[in-house]
């Protein structure tokens, strides 16, 4: 089976990040490389940066690494019309994460009842991020 992975470039933070992330979602840390344990030519400045993170939730993941400027194939430019939606069967959990992601961040729509039915509500992290966060609190009609 496929699955989408949503991939996030860090400016030196990747560690500090998936560490918050896995608080913030209950997840776990499935590997952490550093550019030091790889065979390129790393700059001194680099070595301890993630060249690789992978993070398990809810049946999916996310993966993350540090942009390395001289490598060429990586950017952190940010700015991004990207969301990462998270979708609940319980309003209450969903509440806690929102309040977790979004310390430090910067809440773009509080959570609240919409007119579909769902609560939904979206924020940016402490990193940049997008999220959004949905619950369905209303049957379908």
């Amino acid at each position: 089976m496929s699955h989408l992975h949503p991939y996030l470039m860090f400016d030196g933070n990747c560690e500090e990040a998936i560490n918050f992330y896995k608080d913030c979602l209950d997840g776990e840390i499935i590997y952490l490389g550093r550019y030091s344990e790889s065979p390129m030519e790393v700059p001194e400045s680099h070595k301890d940066r993630i060249m690789h993170a992978g993070m398990d939730f809810w049946g999916g993941s996310i993966m993350a690494s540090d942009h390395m400027e001289s490598a060429g194939f990586t950017d952190n430019a940010g700015g991004s019309n990207v969301h990462l939606s998270l979708n609940f069967e319980d309003a209450d959990k969903m509440d806690d994460v929102f309040n977790k992601l979004g310390a430090g961040g910067k809440i773009t729509m509080p959570l609240e009842k919409t007119f579909w039915g769902d609560k939904f509500g979206m924020l940016q992290d402490k990193y940049g991020f997008n999220w959004m966060f949905s619950c369905r609190i209303e049957p379908k009609n």
